[in-house]
């Protein structure tokens, strides 16, 4: 498990600018190279009922990445262990399977003590259902503004073609 950084504590920073995360191979990058660009941030599963979500979101990737759209996937193995691989297995699982082009970072915790710092202000800015801050399950779904701040929050059950409409809205804001 990674252990993700952040550059500043999760509950001072104003948008997602300001973390450090861990690509898939291990090399930290700054969500500041998404800056001025439409983010969905997802936290994914290999082996989750809702895994075939991949193919959407590397289809509403594909459709929008021109316009300065970007998917960001963290596998989490918090639910039901449905992410136990390493990130080799990962990486090859996502590419064979559902052909994912878009960036992968290394397996993290979106819940707990150990919450990764990015999903500690995720969970802040946008909390779900009647206010409740912790991830429910793989595949929720985190909208974010070209200001690297959190348009909405969609449920695991949320495909990612339905996220079309405000996908839009924001590329064209």
């Amino acid at each position: 498990m990674s252990n993700q950084t952040n550059t500043t504590n999760a509950t001072d920073t104003a948008n997602i600018y300001n973390f450090t995360v861990e690509r898939l191979d291990g090399t930290p990058t700054t969500l500041s190279e998404y800056r001025g660009k439409v983010v969905l941030i997802v936290n994914t599963a290999s082996n989750c009922g809702f895994t075939p979500q991949y193919k959407g979101l590397e289809e509403i990737y594909n459709k929008y990445r021109a316009q300065g759209f970007e998917v960001l996937g963290f596998p989490c193995n918090q639910f039901g262990a449905q992410e136990p691989g390493n990130a080799e297995e990962i990486g090859a699982f996502c590419e064979k399977n559902y052909g994912v082009n878009f960036p992968l970072f290394a397996k993290i915790n979106v819940n707990g003590e150990q919450a990764a710092p990015l999903y500690q202000y995720l969970k802040n800015a946008a909390p779900g259902l009647l206010g409740i801050e912790g991830i429910k399950w793989n595949f929720t779904k985190f909208l974010i503004n070209k200001d690297g701040t959190v348009f909405d929050r969609y449920a695991p059950q949320t495909k990612p073609e339905s996220l079309s409409g405000d996908i839009e809205k924001l590329l064209s804001a």
